[in-house]
């Protein structure tokens, strides 16, 4: 039996900042830059942050509600939950264990994965195995961020590039290949070039509690391993990168979206980017864009999609898996 797309969901909140909107809070903090500046360097042009109330196990939840409704299931069917977040409600129980309560989905397992941008592909792949092992029938798998928390806003480097908002997906099992291969990868060599330092100790924050990027270490190792995950994904899955249909990869950077096209060498066509739309969603990016593309009607099923995902850590990993609705 192998593990299948059933559907698709994501959630946003309300509030959605242009380029425009933020250059003018930046300005009341002393920061300069301009709505041209951000979009020309980061293809950005607005993001969604999360009111003071809102958490990742709340949009996580709007996002798997909408996948099941594109499965056609309940909650109840669900009997794994894996949530990828790097901004989780709190330190301990897992935001997956609180999405499981606000579902009503009780009794499966329930756990979060922290592999920052690159979460969402690894909790693919680990819903996968664990699927294939029969451990579980039906599987939530979902990305949640709010990145907005972690962000210094008097720093122009990282502020502008982050949003919030969570996408899900549903896994069922079928007698045919949903998800042909995965794989994951890490470098903790690379740590420092990417990080949140930050920690609770003895009731206070200790260390630099928001998010710290070095963007050309980061774009240079993001290129690179971006292209070396979808030439490995494509060997295990015994296809070549031209049956790839569609590369959904994690939504950073424009200039890392088309680099890592170029690199390919794959018709820009083929890319399904949002970051225009949504920013920089960490584990949130994947989830998000495969669900816009399901629903604006780009993707159809038989096609063969390349998922790609590179984070702090440095952690990265891919997934190929065709579109289907014949699962059990």
């Amino acid at each position: 039996m192998y593990s299948q797309l059933l559907g698709t969901g994501s959630a946003l909140p309300r509030r959605c900042v242009s380029n425009e909107e933020l250059v003018h809070e930046l300005a009341q903090r002393g920061v300069e830059t301009s709505a041209a500046w951000i979009e020309e360097r980061t293809g950005i042009r607005q993001r969604f942050i999360a009111s003071a109330e809102q958490t990742s196990s709340q949009l996580a939840t709007q996002a798997a509600r909408a996948a099941l409704d594109a499965a056609s299931l309940a909650a109840r069917d669900i009997d794994l939950l894996i949530v990828a977040t790097s901004t989780p409600d709190m330190i301990f129980p897992s935001t997956a264990c609180l999405v499981q309560e606000q579902l009503g989905c009780r009794g499966g397992a329930a756990f979060d994965v922290q592999a920052v941008c690159a979460g969402f592909v690894y909790a693919l792949a680990t819903a996968d195995a664990l699927m294939r092992q029969g451990l579980a029938r039906r599987a939530l798998v979902i990305g949640a961020e709010v990145f907005s928390r972690i962000l210094d806003w008097e720093d122009r480097s990282t502020c502008v590039l982050f949003g919030d908002g969570a996408g899900a997906v549903v896994l069922g099992l079928g007698e045919v290949p949903g998800i042909h291969a995965n794989v994951l990868h890490a470098d903790g060599s690379l740590a420092s070039i990417l990080r949140t330092p930050g920690q609770v100790a003895g009731g206070r924050v200790i260390g630099h509690p928001f998010l710290t990027m070095d963007g050309q270490a980061v774009f240079k190792t993001a290129v690179q391993v971006l292209d070396q995950a979808a030439r490995e994904v494509v060997e295990r899955a015994g296809i070549t990168l031209d049956a790839v249909d569609w590369v959904i990869p994690h939504q950073a950077n424009v200039r890392i979206l088309q680099a890592t096209i170029r690199r390919l060498g794959l018709d820009p066509g083929r890319l399904v980017s949002t970051v225009d739309q949504h920013a920089n969603t960490s584990a949130a990016s994947v989830p998000l864009a495969l669900d816009w593309a399901m629903r604006s009607g780009r993707i159809v099923e038989g096609q063969r999609l390349l998922l790609q995902g590179v984070g702090g850590g440095m952690a990265w990993g891919a997934s190929l898996l065709s579109v289907s609705r014949a699962a059990s």
